[in-house]
């Protein structure tokens, strides 16, 4: 239960449904069931009942607050109070998800289009913040992969495939766990990614990524289905698709067992993706090759730190001989 809420004057009691509602006439519900991402609908999901616990005093989740009945001195209440809370980037990605919630309302009849208009007319937060995340070293990504190496479980040949993927060819997790066998040619190491908004991407797997994953598919079989199956304790494999929460618990079972400083699936994207342009990759390629439609986003993934900047200083020659 949040121990922060809304001031009571803004916690009406027509803002809690006290009868169920279908989910097909239920602005949360219809909202999410539109996210095609697993990922994203949790996420959202999330973030739409602290919005609900907000709005009504820790009475409601997302499904029982009465979105209809939502007007602007509720959003304008609600931005200030998720300002104290929460870094800008949260808040605007929150303040998204209520403006879609609202939307449905309006779009399924249940709000006018004025009082839409007025509740939805909350401005983003600016502010800049500090990147979140971390780059992993050579050193660590070697550990990790030295500890997969050393398992002679089926494991550890899926888990140095997990890595080689992750770290790679810059997948994202909920990426990894849609993989089918038919996405991967074992020949030329070609792994066909379908990532957000269904968009496809083509990467080629070279070296010790070529090998790893190779070595899982020699084990695995070329049975259709998954590429990546869960693995039960008794060290058998299952043979259904992993969760993308699943891959979080691999990584971090993996860096506890090796002492490498707890990390994301999405910091072995981050250092793919800094790691590629500290190679000398152009930014426009690596953009490309991580799925992002705009380079802007590939510049926030950028890890390298102020040493990167040292050496460019470096490649600039100032034509000065000083004084005789």
């Amino acid at each position: 239960m949040l121990e922060s809420s809304l001031p009571d004057r803004y916690s009406e009691t027509n803002l809690i449904l006290f009868e169920s509602q279908p989910l097909s006439q239920n602005p949360a519900a219809v909202y999410l069931a539109s996210l095609e991402s697993v990922t994203g609908r949790r996420t959202m999901h999330q973030a739409l009942d602290v919005i609900a616990k907000l709005l009504s005093t820790n009475k409601a989740n997302c499904f029982s607050i009465a979105w209809k009945n939502v007007r602007y001195q509720h959003t304008a209440a609600l931005r200030s109070k998720l300002l104290e809370m929460y870094r800008p980037a949260t808040v605007n990605k929150m303040l998204s998800a209520l403006r879609r919630v609202l939307k449905e309302a309006w779009r399924l009849g249940q709000m006018s289009a004025e009082d839409y208009e007025r509740a939805s007319d909350i401005r983003n937060v600016k502010g800049e913040t500090l990147p979140r995340g971390r780059e992993l070293s050579y050193g660590e990504i070697a550990a990790l992969m030295g500890s997969c190496e050393d398992d002679s479980s089926p494991a550890g040949i899926r888990d140095a495939a997990l890595i080689a993927v992750l770290y790679g060819a810059g997948l994202r997790r909920a990426e990894v766990v849609v993989l089918n066998y038919e996405d991967y040619d074992p020949e030329t190491g070609r792994l066909i990614i379908r990532g957000k908004r269904k968009k496809e991407r083509t990467a080629y797997l070279d070296n010790g990524a070529f090998d790893a994953v190779n070595d899982w598919v020699l084990y695995r079989g070329s049975d259709p289905g998954p590429l990546f199956y869960p693995i039960n304790k008794g060290g058998r494999v299952v043979r259904r698709r992993m969760t993308d929460q699943a891959v979080y618990t691999i990584l971090q079972v993996r860096a506890s067992k090796t002492g490498v400083k707890l990390f994301s699936p999405h910091d072995l994207r981050r250092t793919f993706v800094s790691d590629l342009l500290d190679a000398g990759a152009d930014i426009v390629t690596v953009a490309k090759m991580a799925g992002h439609n705009q380079v802007q986003t590939t510049a926030r993934y950028d890890r390298r730190g102020e040493e990167v900047k040292k050496k460019a200083f470096k490649l600039l020659h100032v034509p000065y001989r000083g004084k005789e």
